[in-house]
């Protein structure tokens, strides 16, 4: 039965390392790396930055592609949901900056005040639906 097994784990661990690989590939290509370093002033750290955003890469394809189990308990839930949803929202945010989508979107639809409101609705809104989709336990 195990040696069944061998060849799926095997590919599937391979995939992930390539989708791994590409999304580290676009976060350096879109600069949201030195992004952060440059919004922190931690250039000092920046082989930190690259070995946590590659441990980051490894673990996370284990545990999806193992789908292994580790009980942290009700804080380690909201620890994790915590990180993910800066994960997340460095990523909108910093393709958003390269896109400079809400600039053009303002100036499209005529918004000449209110801009950082507008913004912190995004947000405000988006955080609010997380919550009620994981309160909810949508999606297991």
């Amino acid at each position: 039965m195990a040696e069944k097994q061998i060849i799926p784990a095997v590919v599937g661990l391979s995939g992930g390392f390539v989708i791994a690989g590409g999304v580290i590939a676009l976060m350096v290509g879109l600069g949201i790396i030195t992004r952060f370093v440059g919004i922190t002033h931690t250039a000092k750290h920046v082989k930190g930055y690259e070995t946590a955003i590659l441990a980051g890469a490894i673990f996370g394809n284990l545990l999806t592609v193992y789908q292994i189990r580790i009980p942290l308990g009700i804080f380690g839930l909201v620890l994790m949901g915590v990180l993910f949803g800066i994960f997340v929202g460095g990523w909108i945010l910093a393709l958003a900056e390269i896109v400079n989508i809400f600039p053009i979107f303002a100036r499209r639809i005529g918004i000449t005040k209110g801009y950082s409101l507008i913004v912190i609705a995004i947000a405000v809104g988006k955080t609010a639906g997380s919550l009620y989709h994981f309160y909810r336990r949508w999606g297991m």
